[in-house]
């Protein structure tokens, strides 16, 4: 279905596995900062805006972490489809660029724009380097990964899988559409702008559950809890040898012996 290789790496099931921690990761620990930090509204600021104060680096390492584990996915994937597949260079590559966004966005960390902090005057763009900086990688993000969508879209398209076909180009869509309208309420525009932190955050989970969905049905099929086991029952049966097997069954006869006599 994946066209996978014969004989995938082992460490692909490790890093898809790994990488699909990414959604529940970051939206657990952006709906708890923002439930819970004082004059913040989750709403209506922009979960980069979690990085200001004193409790920002909860939300920096949010960032990287969870860049980390996207950019696993787009390894994973390269390392499981067939070469010279349709989209097997870059649909992973365009995860690793979206992953290495997160990653650029959480160390350099956004100014204090979009009316938080609330002590802070109203700004409506960057105005340092770091600030910059934290918004061309922020660009890496919501475009890459809604282009990776697009490039799985056009490879389950090829492999007759209309149902995840379908379900990549709804997840680039939606995320580019919420981003835009998103964009509008951090400007300040009427209807937007008390919502603005609702689109945003709807964009990030729609995409970050694409990327999670993709990685766990592409883990190769002979990685699976049941092979595991399997591997750990043989490996216990080889370690009690015939010899140690005779010896345990010569002691259980002696204990039954012992019980009848008793």
């Amino acid at each position: 279905m994946w066209e996978r290789i014969s004989q995938p790496m082992p460490v692909n099931a490790y890093l898809l596995r790994l990488g699909s921690l990414c959604t529940p990761i970051f939206v657990i620990v952006f709906l708890l900062e923002g439930f819970t930090r004082r004059e913040y509204d989750w709403m209506r600021h922009p979960i980069s805006s979690l990085s200001i104060g004193p409790f920002g680096w909860i939300q920096v390492m949010n960032f990287i972490v969870t860049g980390v584990l996207v950019a696993l996915i787009g390894l994973g994937l390269r390392w499981t489809f067939a070469l010279k597949s349709r989209g097997s260079v870059f649909g992973p590559i365009l995860l690793v660029v979206a992953g290495i966004g997160l990653i650029g966005a959480g160390i350099f960390v956004s100014d204090p724009v979009f009316g938080f902090p609330p002590e802070e005057p109203l700004v409506l763009a960057q105005f340092t380097e770091h600030g910059h900086l934290h918004d061309v990688f922020s660009m890496l993000w919501f475009l890459g990964l809604p282009s990776a969508g697009f490039v799985f879209a056009v490879r389950f398209f090829t492999l007759n899988k209309r149902g995840w076909a379908f379900y990549s180009l709804a997840s680039g869509l939606g995320m580019i559409v919420l981003f835009v309208l998103a964009s509008l309420g951090f400007l300040q525009r009427p209807g937007f702008v008390d919502v603005a932190g609702i689109y945003q955050r709807l964009s990030v989970t729609a995409g970050l559950s694409w990327a999670s969905a993709i990685a766990i049905h592409a883990v190769p099929p002979d990685a699976t809890p049941r092979d595991e086991s399997l591997r750990c029952r043989r490996f216990l049966t080889f370690c009690l040898s015939s010899r140690t097997r005779r010896r345990l069954r010569v002691r259980h006869r002696q204990s039954r012996q012992r019980t009848a006599r008793t």
